[in-house]
């Protein structure tokens, strides 16, 4: 665990093991906004108490990244503040969380390497479906919910007075880009291209896991995952074997064969229900 760094004018961020994970507080002179709260209710403790030995005013505003447990299985901690998220993050839950959640509540020793023990799932409160603006007292940030990239529920957090970016896990600076559960492997680098479109050369990015990043890195990083996209593409059409089809993609793109072929398996699904939507 680290300490407390500011990257930018009362822009704070800490990363946290397990899986070094960001978390961020952008201050305003009415409180705080606290961006992810970790993958279980000790663990969001641990950041409220982390917070107030930052600043003395109270954590009034959340924001989710997005729905994947080790950025929003600590909301339920957070019930005193309006939590910010993607509208789709409840149907997110449903369909991924809640059954991973239940599995591992059936039979924690299946899974030993979570502590998902007392985790009630807590959607945000206010789900945003355009840009939302929120002022934080003399300070405006403004939520920008992504098209479906790294999932369908990623949101970014705009500090326009900081030129900062809260990114989550559309960006990976310490490990590669993880096609986790609901990712769009197809889509996501275009969501980069989108969001490189807003960045200003200068500005600072924050990803979910990891030290800050420049529009450089975002811009290599979509010209990585295009690389993954365009090789999913041609196998398909190909009809490729997954192995083969993720071994040759993952030497093109240099990226570790087990995290390629997660995208190539989720690719092919959803090309193949493309296919069948158009038949």
């Amino acid at each position: 665990m680290s300490a407390w760094i500011e990257v930018s004018d009362r822009v704070y961020q800490r990363r946290y093991e397990p899986l070094d994970i960001s978390v961020c507080v952008v201050a305003g002179d009415d409180g705080l906004l606290l961006v992810d709260t970790r993958c279980n209710p000790r663990e969001a403790d641990e950041v409220r108490s982390d917070v107030a030995t930052l600043s003395a005013l109270p954590i009034r505003w959340v924001a989710n990244t997005h729905a994947h447990y080790d950025h929003s299985f600590g909301n339920q901690q957070f019930a005193d503040a309006e939590i910010v998220g993607h509208h789709l993050i409840p149907q997110h839950f449903a369909e991924y969380e809640q059954p991973r959640l239940e599995a591992w509540t059936a039979d924690p020793s299946a899974q030993p390497h979570y502590d998902w023990h007392g985790v009630r799932l807590t959607p945000p409160t206010t789900l945003v479906s355009a840009v939302h603006e929120l002022d934080l007292g003399n300070r405006r940030v403004r939520f920008h919910p992504l098209p479906p990239g790294h999932t369908d529920t990623d949101l970014v957090v705009e500090i326009p007075d900081a030129a900062t970016w809260l990114v989550g896990d559309v960006l990976e600076q310490s490990g590669p880009p993880m096609y986790g559960s609901g990712s769009f492997p197809l889509d996501w680098p275009g969501v980069l291209d989108s969001l490189a479109a807003s960045v200003a050369p200068g500005d600072i990015l924050i990803p979910g896991h990891g030290s800050q990043v420049d529009r450089a890195f975002l811009l290599e990083q979509a010209a990585v995952l295009h690389v993954v996209a365009d090789g999913i593409r041609s196998s398909f059409e190909q009809s490729e074997p997954v192995e083969s089809a993720s071994e040759r993609v993952a030497s093109a793109s240099r990226l570790p064969l087990e995290i390629v072929e997660s995208a190539v398996l989720r690719g092919y699904t959803l090309l193949a229900a493309s296919g069948r939507a158009r038949s």
